[in-house]
């Protein structure tokens, strides 16, 4: 691998873009890219080796897709950490609200 220079340009995925754009390297650690800057939007962050971030699970569709599974097969129920099932959320007590005046 190639030796990195401040100012090189690199294609690494851009997290406020959402998609591989050109950058320029902003730092350099051992010879490797540490911080890039978007030529696109100007935002710097660290290099991401063009590799995207996960995608969010979204709870509320983990919990319909578990209410579906539980009809077709109820031992097979996935669920990932962190995220609450319609039952288990309806068992806790709720936040009581100031009313406005």
């Amino acid at each position: 691998m190639r030796e990195h220079r401040l100012g090189d340009d690199i294609d690494d995925f851009c997290v406020r873009c959402k998609r591989v754009m050109n950058h320029s390297v902003v730092s350099v650690i051992d010879s490797q890219p540490a911080k890039l800057r978007c030529r696109t939007c100007q935002s710097d962050h660290d290099f991401r080796h063009e590799q995207a971030p996960p995608p969010k699970v979204d709870p509320r569709k983990q919990a319909l897709f578990n209410d579906v599974l539980k009809t077709v097969d109820p031992t097979a129920v996935i669920e990932p950490a962190g995220v609450e099932t319609p039952a288990a959320a309806a068992t806790k007590p709720k936040a009581k609200s100031k009313a406005r005046k």
